[in-house]
């Protein structure tokens, strides 16, 4: 598998003009017609924001494919594997790749971590409307403007500026995404309540312990931090908050219905460590376990 290190080795491997900053490079489907990617499946060392509609052909990250009918906008982070089959683009569309040390001392370079559609899959791609793109294409042109002016002190701050413009934009089109996607196929935290529920009543959290957020975005064939951000919007709690609220009310049945002790109800939830059952159990509750049922004893 293909590893670009650097942008200017993607830009010279795959026959683009070479960038004119090495840590910062922006491409148009205009300049790059009649260009082919020559590796099918490779990984990139830096970030690559794009606007991208495909006419034909399969993209894939993560594990699945991009959504080509309508998907537009995706982003990757470093070291993820992409894979890419007859790809033939539409006319119109951006790429914008920067590399990690390009933020430094900057506050896109910690803040780049809050965007955590960084770690969505292919098919969570951004569909966005035709005012969108706009407003999209409108930054974007303002930073190839900057790109290409004589750069100075302040063209770095003043670019970053702008990618972060459009990194906020995009984190508001998603939460436009994820309503119009709770309208189209029920809420997502009933789906991911039955599916603990299955899972609870499988005997599986006695065998395997508590689930994890992976294992049920997989359930719900959804990468995990699109889960999580998909439940906040519906719920304002995470993915995580909605398992140990629901791993508690399967305590709460435990201590009313059993004369099992805290530890032997622990054990039967999958925790390994009762000490931390019953602070997870105080924390949703605001009782110990063993205060829980004295509560109803006396």
């Amino acid at each position: 598998m293909k590893h670009y290190k650097t942008i200017t080795e993607l830009y010279t491997t795959n026959g683009f003009l070479p960038p004119e900053n090495p840590m910062l490079g922006l491409v148009t489907f205009e300049d790059i017609k009649g260009c082919q990617f020559v590796e099918t499946e490779f990984t990139l060392g830096f970030y690559k924001i794009a606007l991208k509609k495909v006419k034909s052909g399969n993209v894939m990250y993560g594990r699945t494919k991009y959504d080509h009918e309508n998907g537009s906008m995706f982003f990757l982070k470093p070291n993820q594997i992409v894979q890419m089959n007859d790809i033939e683009l539409t006319e119109k569309g951006f790429m914008i790749y920067f590399h990690e040390d390009f933020l430094v001392n900057h506050p896109l370079h910690s803040g780049v971590q809050k965007y955590g559609y960084f770690d969505y899959e292919a098919n969570e791609a951004l569909h966005i409307s035709p005012r969108e793109e706009d407003t999209l294409w409108d930054l974007f042109d303002k930073i190839r403007a900057e790109y290409y002016n004589n750069q100075d002190e302040y063209s770095r701050d003043i670019m970053l500026t702008h990618i972060d413009s459009i990194l906020k934009y995009s984190q508001r089109y998603y939460k436009r995404q994820f309503l119009n996607r709770t309208v189209l196929s029920g809420t997502t935290v009933s789906k991911f309540t039955n599916h603990l529920k299955a899972y609870f009543d499988s005997g599986k959290l006695k065998e395997n312990g508590l689930p994890t957020v992976k294992y049920m975005a997989s359930e719900l064939s959804l990468s995990a931090r699109y889960l999580s951000d998909l439940l906040k919007q519906e719920t304002g709690k995470t993915a995580l908050d909605h398992i140990h609220i629901a791993l508690v009310m399967e305590a709460k049945n435990l201590l009313m219905s059993t004369d099992k002790t805290v530890a032997e109800t622990a054990y039967q939830l999958g925790f390994e460590n009762p000490p931390y059952f019953s602070r997870l159990f105080k924390k949703e509750v605001g009782v110990t376990p063993t205060e829980y049922r004295e509560q109803f004893l006396n």
